[in-house]
């Protein structure tokens, strides 16, 4: 059969990329190893995610995928799909912690998303569309020719004009076509091990500028760190990302007793899990991090998940996986501008690393881990703001990377005593305030300070609070 799209993997990213294509009106096939509902990693979105993704919907006429963007609407359209209320982000290092919240209440918080349910509910939404979905596919052969892709395997011949990756790292081009690793020069090799489970017990007592546990939780350690993200279905889901000397002490081979190993060492993690029960088989993940040498060709692209992943310690992925949708759906029609696809996603990809390998660097120091977060949460904060604002040209960049002064400033490295005022201009959220204590509630009151940053005034702020449903009706 012939199609004018054929995605790989039918995950999250693929399957809105096939209902994107499919609003283009062109004819899609979306191929999928395995079976849904399947149990993946946990994931969370993020304020900027959730901009991109509201976009996404409303430029291309997905109404039934909209409801996701938040916590309320989701609730209130899906409570049968499980997810997790992420009011901020939450980091601990022993008796130290950092609070900063993405949103001012549940109404329009972010989330967590329970894969199983998720991808699998996508999938019906994209076949809903005329998405042409095939499961327990092996394809056994891929030839990229001048006009387009075949595909061949037992009982498939499928013949598509252009082919799309959406299995993740290390994924289905990248071991078909043969294809090299780059790797990240700013980031130590790291390996992972996570698993879902029961009985954890979320029942942390402080509760500004959010209750702790509703949030995505970090133990930060030298070396590594843990994450824990609660489900509304009873389950959590929770794993260690840690740099390889640490992977082999920690022996994460062995799965469970690697766990019971780390738990040991964190004390306050061990009384959360001491009744935990893992639902799932531990999963070891041998090498985290991962880039593709090559992203793109003349008949084929890989969207960012799968051309590369960085680390999860900041939740970027579904910010880059729908950065790269918006990119590829301008150019679906027009191959010839797949190679400039192919360098906006690598630049991100960097850009992540650079912030992420910093963070790394400073774990076994929570003062100076804290003052590089900054970076991260006034640059996605300034970017959402512009963008809600209609002033995209004011964040150039993910991370705004392409920015003349944020940007050349990360790619050189930066001083954590120079942070501060890095972040000045671009600090719309009272970061690095020391008078905070490291608690960083979401208020109107610095957006409205800070509205000279964004080339506002305060009426602007105020109507865009107003719309971004900010006040409780």
């Amino acid at each position: 059969m012939t199609f004018d799209l054929a995605i790989v993997g039918a995950g999250f990213g693929g399957s809105l990329m096939a209902m994107v294509a499919r609003r283009l009106g062109l004819s899609v096939v979306l191929l999928e190893q395995g079976r849904h509902p399947r149990v993946v990693i946990g994931e969370s979105t993020t304020p900027l995610s959730n901009l991109l993704l509201e976009k996404v919907c409303a430029t291309y006429d997905l109404p039934r995928v909209a409801p996701l963007a938040k916590w309320g609407s989701w609730q209130r359209t899906y409570p049968e799909l499980a997810c997790g209320l992420k009011r901020g982000f939450t980091f601990y290092h022993g008796h130290e912690s950092l609070f900063v919240a993405a949103s001012p209440r549940d109404e329009i918080a972010d989330t967590h998303w329970y894969r199983a349910d998720v991808d699998h509910f996508l999938v019906r939404e994209a076949q809903s569309l005329g998405v042409d979905y095939r499961e327990g596919v092996r394809i056994e052969t891929v030839q990229v020719t001048e006009d387009g892709v075949k595909l061949r395997g037992a009982r498939l011949e499928i013949d598509a004009r252009l082919l799309i990756d959406a299995t993740g790292p290390r994924g289905f081009l990248h071991r078909a076509l043969q294809l090299e690793e780059a790797g990240f020069p700013w980031l130590p090799v790291t390996e992972g091990l996570y698993s879902h489970f029961t009985g954890v017990d979320h029942s942390s007592g402080e509760t500004f500028p959010y209750p702790a546990d509703d949030a995505a939780v970090h133990h930060v350690f030298d070396g590594g760190w843990v994450w824990v993200l609660r489900f509304n279905n009873g389950i959590t889901s929770a794993g260690v990302a840690a740099t390889r000397e640490v992977a082999n002490e920690l022996r994460f081979d062995e799965g469970e007793p690697a766990w019971r190993r780390l738990l040991e060492r964190l004390p306050a993690l061990a009384s959360q899990f001491e009744r935990a029960e893992a639902c799932q088989a531990f999963r070891h993940m041998p090498r985290m991090s991962f880039r593709s040498h090559t992203m793109a060709g003349e008949r084929w692209a890989m969207l960012p998940s799968a051309a590369g992943f960085v680390d999860p310690l900041l939740s970027t992925g579904f910010a880059l996986t729908l950065l790269g949708i918006e990119r590829l759906a301008k150019i679906l029609e027009r191959p010839r501008e797949l190679p400039g696809y192919a360098e906006q996603t690598d630049h991100d990809l960097l850009a992540a690393s650079r912030l992420i390998g910093l963070l790394y660097a400073k774990m076994g120091h929570f003062a100076d881990f804290t003052a590089a977060t900054m970076l991260y949460f006034a640059a996605v904060s300034f970017a959402e703001t512009a963008h809600r604002l209609g002033k995209p040209q004011l964040a150039p960049g993910f991370l705004l990377r392409e920015h003349p002064l944020f940007g050349p400033a990360m790619e050189r490295g930066t001083d954590v005593g120079q942070i501060p005022t890095l972040i000045e201009p671009f600090n719309v959220g009272g970061f690095a305030d020391p008078a905070r204590n490291n608690r960083y509630a979401v208020r109107a009151e610095d957006l409205l300070a800070a509205a000279h940053k964004l080339e506002a005034d305060k009426d602007e702020i105020g109507a865009l609070l107003t719309r971004s449903g900010f006040f409780a009706p």
